[in-house]
C-alpha cells in the first residue's frame, strides 16, 4: 500500500472515532506496505486516558508480532502524536511516523515541542501533512458540533480553593 493508502485507513479509523463520539483520531502501523494494525481513540468509551489511537495501534503491532521493537513499522496517525504518544513511540522503536494534522495545543513532533529531538535512544523519521486537510476537517466538525451540543451548559470549572475540606479542613 502506499503512503496515501495507509493515511486514508487511518482517516477511516477516524471516522470510527467520530462515530462513538470521540476525538476523531486514527492510527495503523504498517510493516513493508501492510497493515499490521490499525485503533482509533476510545478514551470516552473505555473511560481510560491511555486509550489513544496510537497506543492502542502499537499494543496491537506488538500483539500481532510477537513483540515490543517495532522497528521494522511505520505509524500513520490523523493527528500530530502528543507527549505520551511520542513517547511510546520512540520506546517501541517504530522507524517513521506520517502525521495529517498538527496539533498546536499537545503536539510533540514540532508544533509544541519536538520530543524527537531530545537525545533520546531512538529518534524515528517524521513526515507531516498527509492529508492533512481532511484530518483537520474531521477534527473541526467534531469540535463544532460538540460546542454546539453544550450550547447553554453550564461549562466546567475547576473547585474553588478548599471546597472540599471537610468540616476539619482535611
Amino acid at each position: 500500500m502506499t503512503d496515501l493508502e495507509l493515511m486514508a485507513a487511518a482517516l477511516a479509523e477516524a471516522e470510527k472515532a467520530a462515530a462513538l463520539g470521540e476525538v476523531p483520531v486514527g492510527a495503523v502501523i504498517a510493516k513493508d506496505g501492510q497493515i499490521i494494525a490499525a485503533a482509533h481513540n476510545t478514551r470516552e468509551t473505555e473511560k481510560n486516558a491511555l486509550h489513544h489511537a496510537e497506543l492502542l495501534a502499537i499494543d496491537r503491532a506488538c500483539k500481532a508480532l510477537g513483540g515490543w521493537r517495532l522497528w521494522q513499522c511505520e505509524l500513520f496517525v490523523t493527528l500530530e502524536p502528543c507527549p505520551m504518544c511520542a513517547g511510546a513511540i520512540i520506546n517501541s522503536r517504530l522507524k517513521r511516523v506520517v502525521y495529517g494534522a498538527r496539533d498546536t495545543k499537545a503536539g510533540c513532533c514540532g508544533s509544541v515541542t519536538d520530543l524527537f529531538a531530545l537525545p533520546f535512544n531512538h529518534r524515528p523519521q517524521i513526515e507531516q501533512g498527509l492529508c492533512a486537510q481532511q484530518a483537520q476537517a474531521l477534527l473541526e466538525q467534531f469540535f463544532a458540533s460538540l460546542r454546539e451540543k453544550r450550547r447553554g451548559m453550564p461549562r466546567w470549572k475547576p473547585p474553588v480553593s478548599g471546597q472540599y475540606l471537610n468540616k476539619k479542613g482535611e
